[in-house]
């Protein structure tokens, strides 16, 4: 389908039925049958912790939480408990530019070299034509998740200047602005082009423009105090059958690089009044953004790719990303949503937009397809309302299609492995460097076994692991447990290459875009 085809489409269908009009689908709101759907993911997935929310005509009409901030310490997730929210973030940031923008501060089409003059490109003429809406959009050419190794795993000390001058040397996938590929980076500077318009940092002008107006007094973003906010739910990890707390960090939170593209923290309580806010605002917050800044960010900016999972569970005709949202059709209804994934942390907010209704989900586990199903099963009360579109029915269906991957899609056997010896690897030893991602070193592992060899970046210390033998090929363990995508290690004339040894590990992996020169002997 046509750009201009999607949009007439899109707003066709979220015009055709406001709320006001349809009313809102009043069976989603029977809270027995909705404590029915979450008792089974939460049982089913073995979540550590889950809160849902649900709004109908700008009223919270269903809220419900389990599970406990680290499992088995036995403090209990409530509705004022913060989440990692991670790229749903992205539509707090828009939203900040929108007020900008409705400020006369700044305008979608400038020219990013307006507000960053360093800013550059792989492709200079790339960099000189980009416009502040290309930023949001996923429109870059970049392969999906390029340059993320400068903002995960956490903590790590590359800076937003590292990130502006990152994006010179990572190159482009695709040429500019011909396709959908999902990209972090671009957020990170749109912060930096915020600041620069607002006058004042990211955090500051994201809690001035969108926490404070709203009533969101929960949520936090930038440098806090754990202890002094207090109720702040913790990552997990699965081992076997349990939940394990990872990254639990310290009593001061910090600022990090990667603020703007997923970096703050809220409650259900606060998710709920963001929600309602998008759907049906307050009197009081009905002048917060303009209409035609509402309408902007809604409004299809860029095609995506239709699956053919929501061809066959949802029959989508269009899907297509605005700015910090997607936006498709469902059985016929308009959904505006966004997911947020971190490494132990899950979100979604969704929003059918006809019915006058969303809800929020927020997890602090392994729970991919625990969102998955939940979403899915909510949607569809409120689209088809079919009673066999259950939890189990969904959970199905994902163990169907993992069971039809190809081979070539799963993650190969690597159990017969052994440590590499400095010995094997000796003509490779040294340092090396990439030109965004910085130094890192191939050495002997001089904190442990003597004869191993141990990879470390110096600007990522959590990629530290050792090399390992599979076959004939050369594999990283990483030492931190939370860095949950190991790496294999090839060797080119005068260099070194990563790439991931499964192939549906997060894309933000991005192993495959470096490319290490080897630059000296190991220290």
């Amino acid at each position: 389908m046509k750009p201009d085809r999607i949009v007439a489409f899109a707003l066709s269908l979220w015009l055709a039925c406001l709320p006001a009009v349809c009313g809102a689908a009043s069976s989603a709101s029977d809270r027995e049958a909705v404590d029915a759907i979450f008792e089974d993911v939460f049982a089913r997935y073995r979540l550590p912790g889950l809160a849902l929310g649900i709004v109908e005509d700008g009223r919270v009409v269903y809220s419900r939480t389990a599970g406990e901030l680290v499992e088995g310490e036995g403090d209990r997730i409530d509705s004022q408990t913060l989440f990692k929210v991670a790229s749903n973030t992205k539509s707090m940031t828009t939203a900040t530019l929108a007020r900008l923008v409705d400020a006369g501060k700044l305008r979608w089409d400038d020219r990013v070299v307006k507000w960053l003059p360093d800013f550059r490109m792989h492709d200079a003429w790339v960099g000189r034509e980009m416009q502040v809406r290309d930023l949001l959009i996923h429109n870059s050419g970049l392969r999906a998740g390029a340059g993320d190794l400068m903002l995960w795993p956490e903590p790590n000390t590359f800076t937003r200047a590292d990130i502006i001058h990152g994006l010179g040397h990572l190159k482009p996938y695709r040429s500019f602005r011909s396709g959908y590929d999902y990209d972090n980076l671009m957020y990170i500077v749109a912060g930096e082009v915020a600041a620069a318009a607002g006058g004042a940092p990211y955090e500051t002008l994201v809690r001035r423009e969108v926490f404070e107006p709203l009533g969101m007094s929960r949520c936090q973003v930038g440098q806090w105090n754990r202890i002094e906010v207090g109720n702040v739910a913790q990552p997990h990890r699965r081992e076997g059958q349990r939940n394990v707390p990872v990254r639990s960090g310290g009593d001061i939170v910090s600022a990090t690089t990667m603020d703007p593209a997923g970096g703050v923290r809220c409650s259900l309580d606060d998710m709920l009044r963001w929600t309602a806010n998008w759907l049906k605002p307050e009197p009081a917050n009905a002048g917060w953004l303009s209409q035609e800044q509402r309408q902007a960010l809604w409004a299809p900016q860029m095609p995506m790719p239709v699956s053919r999972r929501m061809r066959e569970w949802d029959r989508s005709h269009f899907a297509a990303y605005g700015y910090g949202w997607r936006l498709a059709d469902v059985d016929g209804v308009f959904k505006v949503a966004h997911t947020g994934t971190l490494m132990g942390m899950y979100s979604a907010v969704t929003m059918l937009p006809d019915k006058g209704a969303g809800f929020v989900i927020l997890i602090n586990g392994e729970g991919d397809e625990a969102r998955t199903v939940l979403t899915q099963v909510l949607v569809k009360r409120y689209t088809s309302n079919d009673p066999a579109l259950s939890v189990a029915h969904y959970a199905r269906l994902l163990d169907e299609e993992d069971a039809a991957r190809p081979a070539a899609e799963k993650a190969p056997d690597t159990s017969r492995r052994r440590r590499a010896t400095a010995k094997e690897l000796s003509p490779r030893l040294g340092a090396y460097r990439d030109p965004w991602f910085g130094e890192a070193t191939l050495c002997r592992d001089g904190d442990g076994d003597g004869d191993a060899v141990r990879f470390r970046a110096r600007k990522s210390p959590l990629l530290d692991g050792v090399v390992q033998r599979v076959g004939d090929r050369w594999l990283i363990d990483w030492n931190e447990p939370s860095v949950d995508a190991e790496a294999w290690l090839d060797f080119n004339e005068g260099g070194m290459r990563l790439a991931k040894v499964d192939p549906q590990a997060d894309f933000s992996y991005d192993y495959e875009d470096l490319a290490f020169e080897r630059v000296g002997d190991c220290p």
